[in-house]
């Protein structure tokens, strides 16, 4: 599903107003308030800093947007600044150990790259949050990668530290763009904080330079990831597997998994969120699909966008 346009409404709506209540609204949808330069870096156009918060203080004045402490919402809603206080200092903790984790899984066959997504490249955690990682494989081995990390993950139910280490997405150096291009996805991929692999991601934003027709202000974190070494496991692995064999596994793996998979969504079997889980597979890709999140998302977003621009027009009325 496409990023949806909203036309302005009223003659009196300038882009960058819309621009703002259009991020706002996209972060809400999270419960997650924003700070002056964060929303400027989300939006979707380029606009002139001092034009930004000349529209932000009349939003303001204008009651449509709410601030608390150095945070802007559209929810009248103070305890939200409290909630993301708490999952920042939360975040901050988790991030370490997502440091951790990441030196180790590097270590596995055919890992080239291991960044944090989800909630937690936001800067965000409460008691429930795992460590969502993106993986990217070496190219046509993504199963046999996968398998063996998941392999290791089953061991890791033994000591109840299983939420450290959900790798929910896998692409591999075939296949470094991402095919659905709209704001969620866009968001998702500026706001990976990469941990290993600089320049496999080097190559990977660049193979979704896209996201600068979504978010032209946002700069792609990378500097903070470290090269990959070699090592004893990973080099053995991959010298037995680097053959037509291997290829023939990796293919048996995709089909396998493929079709547990299926079978899960088929039972409804539940995630530890309770939404039924999904997973989109591919010789290139491996990711989730908990009950069409990505499009049910984009669905809210737009009748949110599309709820306060008529509240804004309303307010013009009167």
């Amino acid at each position: 599903m496409q990023n949806p346009s909203y036309p302005l409404i009223s003659k009196s709506l300038s882009v960058i107003k819309e621009n703002i209540l259009e991020t706002l609204a996209y972060f809400d949808l999270f419960d997650y308030p924003l700070s002056r330069a964060e929303i400027y870096l989300f939006l979707k156009n380029k606009h002139d800093f001092d034009v930004f918060e000349d529209a932000l203080r009349l939003l303001l004045e204008a009651g449509i947007i709410h601030q608390f402490d150095k945070f802007y919402t559209l929810k009248n809603d103070q305890y939200l600044v409290v909630r993301r206080n708490d999952g920042n200092q939360k975040a901050a903790e988790l991030i370490k150990v997502a440091g951790k984790v990441g030196n180790l899984l590097i270590r596995f066959p055919y890992v080239r790259g291991i960044a944090i997504s989800g909630s937690l490249s936001k800067n965000f955690a409460d008691d429930k949050s795992d460590i969502d990682l993106f993986i990217i494989t070496a190219k046509n081995k993504l199963w046999i990668a996968r398998t063996i990390m998941h392999c290791f993950k089953k061991l890791t139910f033994l000591v109840n530290k299983e939420h450290l280490f959900c790798m929910n997405y896998y692409i591999d150096e075939q296949q470094l763009e991402i095919a659905e291009k709209n704001i969620y996805t866009a968001i998702e991929i500026a706001t990976l904080i990469p941990l290993q692999g600089d320049t496999i991601f080097d190559s990977f934003f660049a193979s979704n330079a896209w996201t600068r027709n979504y978010l032209p202000n946002k700069n792609m974190r990378i500097a903070c990831a470290k090269p990959v070494r070699p090592g004893f496991f990973k080099n053995l692995v991959e010298l037995l597997f680097d053959n037509v064999a291997g290829n023939k596994i990796d293919d048996m793996l995709m089909r396998i998994t493929g079709d547990r998979w299926l079978k899960k969504t088929e039972q409804k079997k539940v995630n530890n969120h309770g939404i039924i889980m999904g997973m989109e597979t591919g010789k290139h890709f491996a990711k989730p699909d908990p009950k069409n999140f990505q499009s049910k998302l984009l669905l809210r977003h737009y009748a949110r966008v599309s709820r306060v621009l008529r509240s804004y027009e309303e307010s013009l009325v009167n």
